[in-house]
This record gives structure tokens, C-alpha cells and sequence, in this order.
């Protein structure tokens, strides 16, 4: 056995993989990959690809930035960990909470710190409950979403996410978290309706759904300014203006879960103002570090923080801690990755090639087995005739192109740094997988 295919066999027998059926991984194995530099990645075989899903959303800077391993070195020696706890810091944390604050795309006063999105989420919940409590109502306990949302694997956040996968077998959602239905107009609506007649049917039902539980019984609403996981659902503009008059309407938070969205997927630097929206709160990561290192945070609006605040101090303290949370490796990082994102005009950069991907892939919709396509800024979907979506996504890799299999809808969020010539190669390749399947 070559040491290439042992690696594969011993993947197999020693790591747990997510998403994927364990029982044919048993037999099929990983695709292990070496090395990557830029869009691209390098098998264990010398095969190229080009990473045209980030990672999982995230290498926003691509592979091989020397600059973020340079940051991360030279942070690990001066302080390579300190706690947030008993009036404790360090500087990294504190630039980065105030550079983030100074890009919010609303007002916000301060920010939590957590590793991972999911955590963050979780936490996003836990301080909705925190801050009705302070505020004298804690009847407000509930939580709605949206079906094929995804907002992260804890067990809070997998409540909140509105897909089978993250419930079956797993005893989920826990009892509160409610789902309405994917604002998806062009599966969803019925003959004849126009998009305003669509965007206003769903915010009745949800209308409808806030009487029958009782205004008062719900905490916040959570919802993805793109709904990436979901098949990269892009709402009726007129869907989220709504909402958000119904959420005011009625007293309930509005979280926006930007993980995949902030720092310019869209073509702003927050999916919030692509989508004009308004959160009370607001969850971001993946791209924060640009995946070098996990990291995510939680901003929150004074309205809420000023709550957590009283509330803190007639408790004597404040319970929701976690050892990593504003890791100093963490915050430099991503304090360089924003840096980077400013030198670069990542979001002009974003407005130029995210054109030339969404338009490329909407001259595929002549395609016999294309249904639709979808996109915004560097975040497409094509969705395809049913049962051909994992079959794609297997010859796309084939063809050295990795995308992903969301049911039918084959998602590309390719790094942001992205050139208008490796887009040209990024649709030749998935053309070439189209036209073998």
C-alpha cells in the first residue's frame, strides 16, 4: 500500500467526518488534501482543484497568506493566551472589538467574543433569554427561524437551524424553537403571485403564528441575510421590510446570523446592509480570520448590552464565559484579516468579479438539467433537475472543481480574492462536469 491511499485508509478508521455517511466513507474514504495557495488546493496525488466553496464559506483570503501565519507567530510569542474573565485583557482583544464596532452596519455597543459560529449563535440566544429576564418578562423564551436555515451544530443553534439533518436521531429541535417557511419566491410562490403578494402571504403567516404562540411568549427572530446553506435563497426584497415592521410591531429581537455573509460576500461588507436590515444583535465569523483560526463574535446593540449590564451587576456577576473567547492569537488574526480586506478593496473586488460568476452561470440556465440559477456578490447556487446534484458535485471534483451538493443546488462561494481568470477556469470546469452528466 503507497503511504497516499495508507492516509486514506487510515482516515477512515480515525477521524469522524460531518456531513457525510459514515458508513460509505468507511468504504470510499477521504480526499486528502496536501497543500493549498490561493483558490487552489493539491491532493495527496499532486491533483489541483479549484476551492470554489472556501473550505466550508470561509477562507475569504484564500490559501497560503503569509502574512496571517507571520501575525499568528509573532502573537503566540509575545502572549499566547489570557482570559476575558475577573476584569482581565489584552490589547489584540480590545483593537479588535473596537475595530469591529467601527464597521458594524448599525450601531452597536459592544462585543462578545466566542470561536466558532455555532457558540456564537448559542450565545446570541442565551443573552435574548438574559435580557427579557432583565427586563422583567421572562415568558419571552421562544425563538422562530426559518426552515432549511442553518445557524450551527451546538444544541441551541441546531434548534434554531431549520434542517432535517441537524435533528433526526439527535432528540431536536428542543421545544420553543419554531420555524417558518424558506422565503424562497421562485419554489414557493403560487401561480400568479407576484413577489410583493409572496413576500406578504409569508409575513401573515408568520403574523398569524406570533398570535397563536402570544407575543409575549417569543424572544427573537433569527435569520440569515442569505440563507447560503439552505441552497442560497436570496429573499424578496419586500420579505425583510416586513419582518422587520412585524418584529418591532411586537417586541421581539431580530438576530442576523451574517457567519457566512459579513466582510463582503454580498458585495457590501455586511450581508445586513445588502439586505437592508437592522439587528439588534449580530453573529460573525468564518471569514473574520478568514478561517486561519477560529474565531467568531457577537455584536450587540446598547439596547440589549445596557440590560445585560444592570442585570450583571444586581447578580454580582455576569455567567457566560468561555475559555477561548477573544484568544489573542484569535484576535490578531483577525485584526490582520480586516486590515487585509481594507488594503485590498475586498468589497469593490467583490462588486467587480462577482458579476462575471453569477452572469457566467446564468448563461448556463439554456442547460437541460439547469432549473435555476441564483447569486449575489461571490455567492451562487445552480439548481439542478432532481437526483443530479451529488452527481454533479462528484464529476465537478473530477474535473478539478469543488463545489457543494446543497440537494440539487450545486453552491459556489470561492475565495474573495478571486481573479476574473481563475473565474473563467472556475465555469469552464463546471461546464465541462454539466456536460458530462
Amino acid at each position: 500500500m503507497s503511504t497516499n491511499d495508507s492516509l486514506q485508509t487510515r482516515d477512515a478508521l480515525a477521524v469522524v467526518h460531518g456531513l457525510t455517511n459514515l458508513s460509505a466513507h468507511a468504504q470510499r474514504g477521504a480526499s486528502v488534501m496536501q497543500s493549498g495557495k490561493g483558490v487552489w488546493v493539491q491532493d495527496i496525488h499532486g491533483r489541483d482543484y479549484i476551492e470554489a466553496m472556501s473550505g466550508l464559506w470561509c477562507i475569504a483570503l484564500g490559501y497560503g497568506n503569509e502574512r496571517l501565519a507571520d501575525v499568528a507567530h509573532r502573537q503566540m510569542m509575545e502572549l499566547a493566551y489570557y482570559p476575558l474573565t475577573n476584569h482581565k485583557s489584552h490589547p489584540r482583544v480590545i483593537e479588535l472589538a473596537e475595530k469591529l464596532l467601527s464597521m458594524a452596519p448599525v450601531p452597536m455597543s459592544r462585543i462578545w467574543f466566542a470561536s466558532t459560529g455555532s457558540e456564537a449563535i448559542d450565545c446570541a440566544a442565551r443573552l435574548s433569554w438574559y435580557f427579557w429576564n432583565a427586563l422583567g418578562q421572562p415568558e419571552k423564551k421562544k425563538f422562530i427561524s426559518h426552515q432549511l436555515a442553518y445557524h450551527g451544530n451546538t444544541i441551541a443553534s441546531a434548534s434554531l437551524s431549520g434542517v432535517s439533518y441537524a435533528h433526526e436521531k439527535f432528540n431536536l429541535p428542543l421545544p420553543g424553537f419554531l420555524h417558518v417557511s424558506t422565503p424562497h419566491f421562485s419554489r414557493h410562490a403560487h401561480p400568479g403571485e407576484t413577489e410583493d403578494n409572496y413576500s406578504d402571504r409569508l409575513i401573515a403567516d408568520i403574523e398569524k403564528l406570533i398570535h397563536k404562540e402570544g407575543a409575549h411568549t417569543i424572544a427573537a427572530f433569527f435569520v440569515e441575510p442569505v440563507m447560503a446553506a439552505g441552497g442560497i435563497v436570496i429573499p424578496p426584497a419586500r420579505y425583510y421590510e416586513q419582518l422587520q415592521i412585524l418584529l418591532k410591531k411586537h417586541d421581539i429581537l431580530l438576530v442576523c446570523d451574517e457567519v457566512v455573509t459579513a466582510f463582503g460576500r454580498t458585495g457590501k461588507m455586511f450581508g445586513s446592509t445588502t439586505m437592508q436590515l437592522q439587528p439588534d444583535l449580530l453573529v460573525c465569523a468564518k471569514a473574520l480570520s478568514s478561517a486561519y483560526i477560529p474565531i467568531s463574535a457577537l455584536m450587540i446593540c446598547s439596547r440589549v448590552y445596557e440590560a445585560i449590564e444592570r442585570q450583571s451587576g444586581e447578580l454580582g456577576l455576569f455567567g457566560l464565559t468561555m475559555t477561548y473567547s477573544g484568544h489573542p492569537v484569535a484576535s490578531a488574526v483577525a485584526l490582520e484579516t480586516l486590515k487585509i480586506y481594507d488594503e485590498l478593496h475586498i468589497v469593490d473586488h467583490v462588486q467587480q468579479v462577482g458579476p462575471s460568476l453569477v452572469s457566467g452561470l446564468m448563461n448556463l440556465r439554456s442547460h437541460s438539467l439547469v432549473k435555476e440559477v441564483r447569486g449575489i456578490g461571490l455567492l451562487a447556487g445552480v439548481e439542478l433537475a432532481p437526483n443530479y446534484g451529488a452527481k454533479c458535485a462528484r464529476i465537478a471534483e473530477e474535473e478539478g472543481l469543488i463545489v457543494r451538493a446543497i440537494g440539487d443546488t450545486i453552491a459556489f462561494c470561492p475565495p474573495m480574492i478571486i481573479s476574473e481568470l481563475e473565474v473563467r477556469e472556475l465555469l469552464k470546469r463546471f461546464t465541462n462536469a454539466l456536460n458530462r452528466l
